[in-house]
């Protein structure tokens, strides 16, 4: 399916002759909001939901993911990124008919624990180079718990016994993280087979007999774009200016925390959609007694930056997807940027009367339609970052309420994937058509296209920024590389 389809023959002339103006504000700044730009650690930079399978097809699964703490410099020291043991992060599955709702019909809670190996050093993050057992040598280390929890009760799916955070990226002393295993070389790109995983992050994947899958680690950021263009109000993207730097990925050359959760499709009740958004929580003292109190929330991408106003950012992360169609419903509905770019937002395929951008939104839970196949990943030949606008579409036997005319996306918005551009995607699903809006069509390094799917962390020794490469090699495409 081509993207024109979705649109006017009217503003498919009016971008070709050059009347509509270029999209400010789409973007990620993983700043979405004020007050959590004051807490790293709990500021979700993404939330990533799609079907998938295991590597010899014989598990069927829903992958969630959550990434963290943006912007993390990989040659800072000491390298100490990592999870907060004071922060619940949560990732949440709406089922049935909660989807439309926002309701949570299953949340799976992930708590962390950090320790030290000896506190009588100087050396916090590392006591020599990690070995093939990463807790040796690794001075500082996090496990976590993963509990399942729903109407029924809680129980827990994995224990700090059965878990370990893998080491950042530091170079000389992580090397398997990097290319050749050599802690002077660049991370290695991604990988299609699991055996082929650095050893740091095989070992930092774990297993239960329900069948799920759980990691959690530095990551690459897997978001890309020129943001800074956006924000430098520079809508031709160094174009008129001619700047020599640009375009350049905003997020290039930093990482980030990701957890990265496999549900077994056996555990969601036969359902034909989910619903998933993420959110994180610090305790606070309430009515005397320490409670956990929601500080970040996220489930599609850019809603908070790029829709909902600054008066109601901070509220979007306190409150609860449930009161979205009450609370934020009108930025779906008559969305500014709309208005900004002159244009009539794409009517929608299931509300008469609203724009599309509505059906992806309210509630903002990534809707995933669970009876196709496993989504195409970022190495397969079929991918196309524009998923459904750049005719990368699924079959499904049952009647879709993610259908686009006949049509059931790839990707965003029938869920997220790895690689989805999701800037180009939100323009075309507001009615303006684009192909590139800012000229980055690929992230700084592969994506594994095995679990955990997130891209290598870059290496604190040899990474680029914007675009700069390693000095030992580049970070460009392929997949597989050693």
């Amino acid at each position: 399916m081509k993207y024109r389809k979705l649109i006017s023959t009217a503003a498919v002339g009016a971008i070709l002759a050059g009347v509509l103006p270029v999209a400010p504000g789409i973007a990620s700044s993983h700043m979405d909001a004020p007050l959590i730009t004051f807490d790293d650690p709990a500021n979700t930079t993404d939330v990533y939901a799609f079907r998938s399978e295991s590597e010899d097809g014989s598990t069927q699964y829903l992958t969630t993911a959550l990434a963290v703490y943006p912007f993390e410099e990989p040659g800072i020291g000491p390298n100490n990124y990592r999870f907060d043991d004071r922060v619940l992060y949560e990732i949440h599955i709406s089922l049935g008919g909660d989807v439309g709702t926002g309701a949570k019909t299953i949340s799976y809670q992930f708590e962390f624990d950090t320790t030290f190996q000896n506190q009588d050093t100087i050396l916090q993050a590392y006591l020599g180079e990690v070995s093939d057992t990463f807790g040796v040598n690794q001075n500082l280390r996090q496990t976590y718990k993963v509990t399942r929890v729903d109407a029924g009760g809680s129980s827990v799916l994995f224990d700090h016994g059965d878990t370990m955070v893998p080491p950042n990226n530091q170079g000389l002393l992580t090397p398997s993280y990097n290319r050749g295993n050599n802690g002077d070389r660049p991370a290695k790109e991604g990988l299609n087979k699991e055996n082929k995983l650095d050893r740091y992050t095989a070992a930092g994947i774990a297993d239960n007999a329900d069948g799920y899958r759980v990691f959690a680690g530095q990551r690459d950021d897997g978001f890309y774009a020129d943001i800074q263009s956006i924000f430098d109000l520079d809508f031709s993207f160094g174009g008129a200016t001619g700047t020599a730097t640009k375009p350049f990925d905003s997020q290039g050359g930093f990482n980030v925390h990701t957890i990265v959760l496999n549900i077994p499709l056996s555990e969601l009740n036969g359902a034909v959609f989910a619903g998933v958004h993420a959110t994180t929580s610090r305790q606070q003292m309430v009515d005397g007694a320490p409670q956990w109190v929601q500080v970040g929330r996220q489930g599609n991408p850019l809603f908070a930056e790029a829709l909902i106003a600054i008066v109601d950012k901070d509220l979007y992360n306190e409150t609860d997807a449930t009161q979205d169609e009450t609370l934020f419903s009108d930025y779906a509905q008559n969305p500014e940027l709309a208005a900004v770019l002159g244009i009539t937002p794409i009517p929608s395929f299931v509300n008469a009367g609203a724009p599309l951008v509505r059906d992806i939104y309210i509630p903002d839970v990534i809707k995933v339609d669970l009876t196709t196949g496993p989504a195409r990943l970022a190495g397969d030949n079929d991918f196309n970052r524009l998923s459904i606008f750049g005719g990368d579409t699924l079959d499904t036997e049952t009647p879709s309420a993610l259908n686009f005319g006949g049509f059931v996306p790839g990707g965003w918005p029938n869920g997220r994937r790895f690689g989805d551009d999701v800037d180009d995607i939100a323009l075309n699903a507001l009615g303006l058509p684009v192909v590139d809006l800012d000229g980055v069509t690929e992230n700084d390094i592969t994506y594994n296209d095995v679990f955990p799917y997130a891209a290598t962390p870059l290496n604190g020794r040899n990474h680029g920024h914007h675009g700069d490469v390693g000095i030992t090699g580049n970070n460009g495409n392929g997949n597989g590389g050693s």
